[in-house]
């Protein structure tokens, strides 16, 4: 029985000349598996049928967008993740569902092979090949771009040698991914990190410096999940859909950062999340009014591990699924409604109430009503800085000897 190969293909240059140099180079007929996490564009029908006229002997397709909003970007969404403080994770979230799919299709088609088009340089070949071996420890992997020396100029002539239907002449000089949770940019004229972006590079976000009037917007969360907008019920698909809209048009979530690859090597992003960015604003506002101090305290470290575990790839981790348990249970009171002003660029947050709330006005005022015991306070300040006492104690009697 001859070999079969499933690879990741986008319906782009790359992985369509891949279909049929991985069959010339290894002699295994190729499966290709798409997967659609809203990253727009062409249907997945044009995508099925242009990798069987690439070569493919089979074409697994898969509508993910619903899949990927709830089992991705929901966590993702819980743990307030943004790898070193700026990056909502964009394309790290969204190879785990395409791996779990590529398992799956190779188990359908008795493949014994994975492929995807990543480089040697990037986190994406990580994601990819630690989320297969764990899914399908029996499974290899190979990258067409990495193993068999697919370069661009390569793939582009085996293109029209072979006549595919694809372009070939068309260069973006930026490498850009993107998906329902937000659209990542880079390479190009962005490699000099002194360069400005140009306002080519944007799509799903307009100028700030010209927005529409402001737009205010309420967020009802259930548990750490949005559930309606404006009163309006939503699935975690349509809030973000919505938000990547309303925000979008505000030019909201734009990020410029040089982040620290896992390769070793640190990397010029520019990233667009404006339903993300809007999301994870309104969350932890409403965190912060439901969710105790210290709990709080303890959970924004484990959102910062979180985060650096699905950056490099981990999302299948032991340590990953525990540190989801624990922020699964801090969002059992993470249930209100949160007011946002979109505008110019900012996603500000004036307005907050919940029904699981800890804010206590009766406590916190400072108008007649006040039912907070001032004088404990005294006593309280008094054994809080005891240790701190007596330390500066020693420290001073240890200097006059």
């Amino acid at each position: 029985m001859t070999e079969r190969i499933v690879l990741a293909y986008s319906g782009g240059l790359d992985t369509s000349v891949a279909i049929g140099w991985i069959g010339e180079a290894t002699g295994a007929e190729v499966i290709a598996v798409a997967v659609d996490v809203g990253q727009g564009g062409e249907s997945l029908e044009d995508i099925r049928q242009r990798a069987l006229a690439c070569g493919a002997v089979e074409a697994y397709v898969a509508d993910a967008r619903d899949e990927f909003a709830n089992d991705y970007a929901m966590p993702t969404l819980k743990a307030n993740a943004l790898y070193q403080g700026h990056y909502p994770l964009v394309s790290a979230i969204s190879r785990p569902v395409i791996v779990k799919h590529l398992v799956k299709a190779a188990r359908e088609f008795g493949a014994t092979t994975v492929a995807h088009g990543c480089t040697g340089k990037g986190n994406d070949q990580v994601r990819f090949e630690v989320g297969i071996q764990t899914l399908g420890p029996d499974l290899k992997c190979i990258a067409p771009v990495r193993d068999l020396a697919l370069t661009r100029d390569k793939a582009i002539a085996f293109a029209e040698a072979k006549g595919l239907p694809i372009e070939t002449t068309k260069k973006n000089p930026y490498s850009i991914d993107q998906n329902v949770w937000g659209r990542a940019v880079e390479t190009g004229y962005l490699e000099d990190i002194w360069n400005a972006p140009t306002k080519d590079i944007y799509d799903y976000t307009a100028t700030p410096e010209f927005p529409p009037a402001p737009d205010e917007v309420i967020i009802t969360f259930a548990q750490g999940v949005p559930v309606a907008i404006d009163g309006h019920k939503v699935s975690p698909l349509q809030a973000i859909q919505e938000l990547n809209r309303r925000a979008g048009a505000q030019g909201v979530g734009r990020i410029d950062v040089v982040e620290d690859r896992l390769v070793g090597i640190k990397s010029r992003e520019i990233y667009e999340a404006p339903g993300a960015m809007a999301l994870i604003t309104a969350h932890k506002h409403l965190e912060d009014i439901t969710i105790e101090r210290e709990q709080a305290r303890f959970k924004a470290a484990v959102g910062q591990r979180w985060s650096e575990l699905v950056y490099d790839g981990q999302w299948f981790s032991p340590l990953k699924r525990s540190l989801d348990a624990f922020i699964e249970d801090t969002q059992q009171y993470v249930s209100g409604d949160i007011r946002m002003t979109l505008h110019g660029g900012a996603a500000i947050v004036n307005g907050r109430r919940s029904d699981t709330s800890l804010y206590d006005f009766d406590l916190a005022t400072y108008d007649t009503g006040d039912t907070f015991d001032q004088s404990q306070a005294r006593g309280f300040i008094e054994l809080w800085g005891m240790s701190s006492k007596v330390a500066s104690t020693r420290d001073q009697r240890a200097a006059g000897k």
